[in-house]
């Protein structure tokens, strides 16, 4: 019987036993060959793979599958607290605030014993000493475990773990939990680190020879470890100053698109939605009014403020509606200014102090120009500049996918003509009902990653590569798509016409002008902002890069309700800058950065 002939008499014979209800009920087939006699199939699966670690960009090991232990305290008799807390070295009070984490609401009463997790110190003190805590039960478990208390926005979680929180935040609000998951790069390289099981699929004679394969063979691959461009403590500084607010901080490494660290606040420990004896600390980030589940910088968009106006100028300038010499007067009809400030002569001037209605004027001469083909015909211009507006602001990666490698990233908006003649019911709308696109507002939404994005666009003059997380999958380097540099439709030397502006931010008599690094020679190109909130306090922004002549850090900030950009959200990126190029904090600014802080410890303090 010729080779190919048998293989088909037995694969039908195969589909035939897939009626069986389970492999063992399913009959050993036997294909006969004249030549070697009976071949049996047999089925050979390699060991299952280790799922991969998550490790930052000096190697150090953030995420990894360990064996973790255990302990189970006893519902009945009354547990001698004092005597546990002391065997396990902790104070009285610890062994009650980890109870009241572990159980699923506050006041609840366990029907089950209560797992706490231990480290290996504290259960082999529990092992030596069992005999006089007969009632304790100690069990080792493998579970995924993190090495940092911070990133948990990056990090994620793997959804395997993390299903009793799934469960309780579908059950919580239908409509918000697809906003509150974050699998972070757990979830989003799932596939990668999990690696593949491999099989082998021979057919056998009797003498054990193989001859062929009754099914295609799958590769057994390991899992894949990442390695992330974080820095892990400039993560954990940006969130000690970040911590206690509403809001978001981005920083990247402009050169190569490399997110250092992402900080989305109020934050929280990345094991909190994993981890079997914290039950109760999901729930109450679960029903936390300040919403601290939410990824801010992948998957809120908001108003950017003012920190728009450098796109805006950046697209007036290709587009020839203005030069950098052109000159506005400060006309407070037109749009209020909130800061006395000298005439805005060109645009170096009107961004150092942040001109309203400078940029007011900008934007009108832009969107009201009359094209030569269009000459008559002042509401088909309108259409058409706008549309070009939108175009060349669409090309910074504005609304848009960025295509950033954490799941659920939003798109942001930016208003185009079809959307005014739907919401205004007219084709006839005229700029003035529309100028708050002029200073950031309106209709145009942008996250935190598009805003660092726009920093790394101004820096490179006129390019970006894609935001990512992952700088190497095991040694293969980041995916394909994260190394493909991507072009704006702005030409480089009207990004270099913007520079001279931001960098007069942070000068005297600039928007920024205390939250300059001169002091320690670092040159920093920036932007404030206020957005107008009219539900509360005005929102905080700051966007720059640093040093101005060889951006190495690109950064954006943005603080709900904490008022002026300058007095705010320019502070924190100043310190996440000096950071990050010092590696310290010149004495100056301690006593800022150390009331930071202490906003941050005492929130932390109140949500124990």
């Amino acid at each position: 019987m010729a080779l190919a002939t048998w293989k088909a008499h037995f694969l039908a014979l195969l589909l035939l036993t897939t009626a069986c209800s389970s492999p063992a009920q399913q009959p050993e087939v036997i294909v006969q060959d004249s030549a070697v006699g009976p071949l049996t199939p047999r089925r050979e699966v390699s060991e299952a793979p280790r799922r991969g670690r998550v490790l930052d960009r000096n190697d150090s090991v953030l995420v990894a599958t360990r064996p973790v232990y255990l302990l189970t305290l006893p519902v009945r008799p009354p547990l001698d607290s004092m005597g546990l807390s002391r065997l396990l070295g902790w104070r009285d009070s610890t062994l009650w605030h980890r109870i009241a984490a572990a159980l699923p609401y506050e006041g609840a009463r366990p029907k089950a014993g209560v797992k706490l997790l231990l480290t290996n110190a504290e259960a082999e003190k529990i092992r030596k000493r069992q005999r006089e805590w007969p009632m304790l039960i100690l069990t080792q478990q493998t579970l995924r475990t993190y090495t940092t208390g911070s990133a948990a926005s990056i990090l994620g979680y793997s959804a395997e773990q993390a299903q009793p929180f799934l469960s309780a935040a579908q059950r919580y609000r239908r409509g918000r939990f697809y906003r509150l998951r974050n699998g972070g790069v757990e979830t989003y390289y799932n596939g990668l680190l999990n690696g593949r099981r491999g099989a082998r699929h021979p057919l056998l004679d009797t003498l054990g020879q193989e001859h062929g394969t009754w099914a295609p063979d799958t590769a057994f691959q390991q899992g894949q470890d990442l390695h992330l461009s974080l820095d892990t403590k400039l993560q954990a500084y940006a969130e000690s100053l970040l911590g206690g607010r509403k809001g978001y901080l981005v920083a990247l490494d402009p050169r190569t698109g490399e997110v250092l660290c992402a900080v989305s606040a109020p934050t929280f420990a990345p094991g909190t939605l994993t981890a079997p004896d914290r039950a109760g600390a999901r729930q109450k980030l679960l029903y936390h009014e300040d919403m601290p589940l939410l990824n801010r910088p992948a998957t809120l968009a908001n108003p950017p403020g003012s920190v728009f106006k450098l796109v805006n100028a950046a697209v007036a300038l290709q587009l020839g509606a203005i030069q950098p010499t052109t000159s506005f007067r400060c006309d407070q009809s037109l749009i209020n200014c909130v800061h006395h400030h000298p005439p805005g002569k060109n645009l170096t001037v009107a961004l150092q102090y942040s001109c309203n209605p400078y940029f007011y004027q900008v934007m009108r001469k832009l969107i009201e120009r009359v094209p030569d083909s269009l000459a008559a015909d002042t509401v088909a211009a309108r259409h058409a500049n706008l549309a070009a507006w939108q175009r060349y602001a669409k090309s910074f990666g504005l609304d848009t996918l960025l295509g950033v490698d954490v799941p659920r990233e939003q798109a942001g908006f930016l208003p185009t003509p079809a959307y005014y003649d739907e919401r205004r019911r007219t084709h006839n709308w005229k700029f003035r009902s529309i100028y708050s696109l002029s200073v950031g507002q309106g209709e145009i939404n942008l996250t935190g990653m598009q805003m660092a994005n726009m920093m790394a666009i101004i820096a490179n003059r006129g390019w970006y590569y894609t935001p990512h997380f992952v700088r190497s999958v095991g040694a293969n380097g980041p995916l394909p798509r994260f190394t493909e540099k991507h072009y704006t439709l702005i030409d480089s030397v009207h990004f270099e016409a913007l520079v001279p502006g931001m960098m007069a931010v942070m000068h005297r008599g600039g928007t920024a002008e205390t939250s300059s690094l001169a002091d320690v020679g670092i040159a920093i190109a920036g932007k404030t902002g206020t957005v107008q909130n009219d539900e509360g306090d005005d929102h905080a922004t700051f966007v720059g890069f640093a040093p101005a002549d060889n951006p190495q850090i690109a950064i954006a900030v943005y603080l709900e309700n904490a008022g002026f950009g300058a007095t705010a959200a320019a502070p924190v990126a100043a310190l996440v800058i000096e950071k990050y190029l010092r590696g310290s904090i010149a004495p100056r600014r301690k006593r800022k950065e150390q009331r930071m802080q202490y906003s941050t410890y005492r929130y932390q303090r109140e949500q124990r």
